[in-house]
């Protein structure tokens, strides 16, 4: 949930992006398969992250009176 998660998820998105290309460049498709694998579980954990911190939001600003009068 904190910027240092969010950080270190994009940091993986990012190494996996490589490995990618370089597994495409080189022709080495257990390397391009690998950088797509990381590729997706960063791009979930980014997700969830986003889904917590949306979650706490809504829970911080929910005072229970909504309605009354």
């Amino acid at each position: 949930m904190s910027i240092f998660d969010k950080a270190k998820a994009k940091a993986e998105e990012l190494l996996g992006r490589a490995e990618q290309v370089y597994g495409e460049s080189h022709g080495d498709a257990a390397a391009t398969v690998a950088g797509e694998a990381h590729v997706l579980e960063a791009e979930a954990e980014e997700e969830e992250l986003e889904r917590a911190e949306h979650e706490a939001g809504h829970r911080r600003d929910d005072d229970g009176l909504a309605g009354a009068r």
